[in-house]
């Protein structure tokens, strides 16, 4: 299968980027599970964070947001000992933070597409060099994000943040994922942005 060349050839990778990256989801639950994982990925690289996934869920309350909120500082003592995690306080608080906030929020899946028009962008990038790291939509995102009590969400990670849960769609237009993304939409409600 013809896939975008940054997901290399581990399996886990490939995994992510075959079944869930550039994939449209509206359920909270994800939602706000990959607004916590690219705030622990700020700074390292993607790969690390899906290594460590599988932990994360186990010592974050499988990313249940009202028990994360409540999360205590002896909690968050007790995960900065844990190998299994990137061990920085200050991400663990943001987790706690950004919980609380999302919890605050009426409708996380709707202010969340709401910076897309509530419909995917569509990219056809030929090269991984065409992709951006920031856009328009993603510094809005991340200005809202910011005035909610979120941190860790300036726009590069808000950006990945779109990439990963399909407001945009990055895959390049040689991987096979762009065409069954691309086609997945019904036509008309997708933007299409030429490269």
């Amino acid at each position: 299968m013809p896939r975008c060349n940054w997901c290399g050839s581990d399996p886990l990778y490939i995994a992510y980027h075959d079944h869930e990256w550039g994939v449209p989801t509206r359920d909270p639950q994800v939602l706000f599970e990959f607004l916590l994982l690219e705030a622990f990925q700020a700074g390292l690289s993607w790969i690390t964070v899906l290594r460590k996934r599988e932990r994360y869920r186990q010592v974050l309350f499988g990313f249940d947001a009202e028990r994360l909120a409540i999360m205590s500082d002896a909690e968050i003592d007790e995960r900065m000992q844990d190998p299994g995690i990137i061990r920085n306080r200050r991400k663990l608080e943001a987790a706690r933070g950004n919980a609380r906030a999302w919890l605050r929020l009426d409708d996380p899946a709707g202010f969340v597409w709401s910076f897309v028009g509530d419909v995917p962008k569509i990219n056809r990038f030929a090269r991984i060099d065409q992709v951006p790291a920031v856009s328009a939509e993603a510094e809005a995102m991340s200005k809202a994000l910011k005035k909610a009590g979120f941190s860790f969400v300036g726009p590069t990670i808000c950006y990945a943040y779109m990439q990963a849960c399909g407001l945009v769609m990055d895959h390049l237009i040689d991987c096979e994922r762009h065409a069954a993304l691309a086609g997945s939409i019904p036509s008309g409600a997708g933007r299409v942005d030429a490269v």
